[in-house]
């Protein structure tokens, strides 16, 4: 069912400082903010060739990634992506298997302009999956 890593997300506190860090100091290609109200969030993806890192900055203070960097001030690590065939399918299967999807169960389109469904964290040993359409 799990296709490629689609990419690795991390919340920070600054993304114009993390913008500074990827592509200066690093050197690697780093996308122009793209702003994302339906989940609350200003995103950035980082290009490292074989797959991508999302910079995630909150929109607002109602922002998921506010409450995440509250509790991790510093930033961190928030999710890993992965690719599917079909994600209506692979939902369907997860939910059978007894895995909990986050939100209504139906996808909502991510920053590619794709389909994403989120799972929850206690079902995947602490780590936030995202689900992406190929």
């Amino acid at each position: 069912m799990l296709g490629r890593l689609n990419h690795v997300a991390l919340a920070v506190p600054d993304l114009a400082a993390a913008i500074t860090a990827y592509r200066d100091t690093l050197g690697a290609k780093v996308t122009a903010p793209q702003p994302l109200p339906e989940h609350g969030v200003t995103v950035v993806f980082v290009d490292v060739g074989n797959t991508k890192i999302e910079l995630l900055e909150p929109l607002g203070e109602g922002s998921p990634i506010a409450a995440f960097l509250a509790k991790n001030p510093s930033g961190g690590m928030h999710h890993v992506c992965y690719e599917v065939d079909d994600i209506l399918a692979a939902r369907d299967h997860l939910k059978a298997s007894g895995a909990r999807v986050l939100g209504d169960g139906n996808p909502k389109t991510g920053a590619h302009g794709k389909p994403v469904l989120f799972l929850h964290p206690k079902d995947f040993f602490g780590t936030l999956v995202e689900l992406e359409q190929a």
